[in-house]
């Protein structure tokens, strides 16, 4: 197993510098993974230091808490995907779950979608998993599976409970086979990464990438 080549390189702190996202784009054209995943203020600087590779950039929407207005996470989408966003990971409103709103999340990511899809880029959707419940978790998989996005994500890595084994699997169980998943938050080991891949994620979120990836190595 290629371990790189499942992992988005991640730098999503508050406080990243661009010292930050120019080491995470070396590491990343030094072991090939997938993809950095930036804030939206350094898309354009991790795309002009990938330009020459097949390396993706992504970024976020409605990062971390997903409450932000629909209005603003149009804006913030369109202003990506101007920067150069390859890839497009987008939080949903966890709060209208926690109110059983599905007409606004409806209304969202109908809102968002048909930006992404005309510009031929991949959209992420983050659903927090550690703390919905399984019946929340299929209703969005019902929700964002029918909508038709690319990926959906476990979480942000800034709730309580990041990635699980078990997510993913109810995850896998009640996604079209064209949905892939992507598992993020606490991944910091190859012995976790390599379950989560092997219970059907086709991504993983990591800011410990190198570390897992030496770990693969040292294990193959």
């Amino acid at each position: 197993m290629n371990i790189a080549s499942y992992i988005d390189h991640t730098v999503l702190k508050p406080t990243t510098l661009i010292a930050d996202v120019e080491k995470i784009c070396s590491e990343a054209m030094e072991y090939h993974f997938a993809a950095v995943c930036v804030p939206p203020l350094f898309v354009k600087k991790a795309k002009e230091l990938l330009k020459d590779t097949s390396i993706k950039v992504a970024t976020v929407i409605g990062f971390p808490f997903g409450y932000a207005a629909i209005e603003a996470k149009v804006a913030e989408t369109i202003l990506a995907v101007i920067d150069g966003a390859d890839e497009l990971d987008v939080v949903i409103n966890i709060s209208a779950i926690k109110n059983n709103d599905w007409q606004f999340l409806a209304s969202e990511i109908n809102a968002i979608l048909p930006i992404i899809r005309k510009q031929k880029k991949v959209i992420k959707i983050i659903i927090e998993s550690g703390i919905l419940t399984d019946t929340e978790i299929i209703k969005c998989c019902d929700l964002y599976g029918a909508a038709g996005v690319d990926f959906m994500k476990t979480s942000t890595g800034y709730a309580e409970k990041g990635a699980t084994v078990e997510a993913v699997l109810l995850l896998r169980r009640h996604l079209a086979d064209n949905v892939q998943i992507k598992a993020s938050g606490g991944i910091k080991t190859y012995t976790f990464a390599k379950q989560l891949i092997d219970a059907g994620a086709a991504r993983l979120g990591c800011s410990s990438s190198v570390q897992i990836v030496n770990e693969a190595t040292q294990q193959n």
